[in-house]
């Protein structure tokens, strides 16, 4: 029995993911949570063998979430299921150690198989991703700047991108201002950027500035 535990803020959407999955007789829905501190928190009770885990949640990121599981739960398999384009967050998942990645507009079948695949096989990458890393990748594996960054420094950058300060970006993640520096300066040397206006056009060419963080 695969045990399975569904992370999203909307009921219906969680209703949903549940009847799909609920036609194979193999798999099942032990817990949901609409938040990512109830998540955390739900997750010290149980054991899924899987998380579907939405990127947009009301308090944390699910980035965020997903590296606080990954850190005391490696071996946990992670399927994230967002509204977002695969281009916008998905290489970002898999960096902090995501099993998949899937837009909410996948097809109930393609759900179903993704939970397989990463039972069996450990990850599970859609035709239309792998194309689109292929196609970023030249005879130097190089990837793109946002790439190289790590745990909450995407979503500072996606942040910053958006025109919030320091201080807004401190009070909004529950840091203090001077750690907010800190990962901007960091986001600023990992990307060979300037200041945030470059920041700013980064975004902007790559997809990313309308983006929830």
């Amino acid at each position: 029995m695969i045990n399975i535990f569904i992370v999203d803020d909307h009921p219906i959407v969680r209703s949903g993911i549940a009847k799909i999955l609920s036609d194979n007789p193999e798999m099942c829905v032990i817990a949901e949570a609409q938040n990512a501190r109830a998540a955390l928190d739900i997750l010290d009770k149980i054991n899924p063998n899987i998380v579907i885990l939405d990127i947009s949640l009301p308090d944390e990121s699910g980035l965020w979430v997903l590296e606080k599981i990954k850190q005391k739960y490696p071996d946990l398999h992670v399927l994230m299921l967002s509204m977002h384009s695969e281009e916008q967050y998905a290489v970002a998942s898999l960096n902090l150690g995501a099993s998949g990645y899937l837009t909410k507009k996948t097809l109930p079948e393609e759900l179903m198989t993704a939970v397989e695949k990463i039972m069996t096989r450990g990850k599970y990458i859609t035709e239309t991703l792998a194309e689109k890393l292929a196609d970023r990748m030249d005879i130097h594996t190089n990837k793109l700047p946002h790439e190289a960054l790590v745990g909450r420094e995407f979503q500072v950058m996606l942040m910053m991108a958006s025109g919030a300060t320091p201080k807004e970006i401190a009070s909004a993640l529950g840091l203090n201002v001077k750690t907010i520096n800190t990962y901007r300066n960091n986001i600023l040397l990992k990307m060979n950027l300037h200041n945030n206006a470059d920041v700013v056009k980064y975004a902007m060419k790559n997809n990313l500035i309308s983006q929830d963080y």
